[in-house]
């Protein structure tokens, strides 16, 4: 059974040059724990995947130039990126004066 030639006018099968939007991706929750002297202040938000850890501090108000920051007891960089629910170890650097 024949059904016609490939070469017949099918309409534009072309993709769409202005594609839907996708679903926006959900905020991840971080718990920053700030530590100073004896005590913990903790502090929650909630960011984007692929936010680095930079922009994270700015966000709960730590200054992220003076601190130093931990995963489990191990020092990541500022420009790291957050991908899933995070506690972040905060330890402030300098102190005003």
């Amino acid at each position: 059974m024949h059904r016609g030639s490939s070469k017949e006018a099918r309409g534009d099968l072309r993709a769409s040059e202005t594609l839907p939007l996708s679903a926006s991706p959900r905020p991840i929750p971080v718990v920053l724990e700030v530590t100073r002297g004896g005590s913990v202040e903790r502090r929650r938000i909630r960011v984007l995947p692929g936010t680095a850890v930079r922009t994270v501090l700015r966000q709960a108000g730590c200054a992220p130039e003076g601190s130093a920051v931990l995963i489990d007891g191990t020092s990541i960089p500022l420009d790291a990126t957050i991908d899933r629910p995070t506690r972040l170890t905060v330890v402030p650097t300098f102190s005003g004066g």
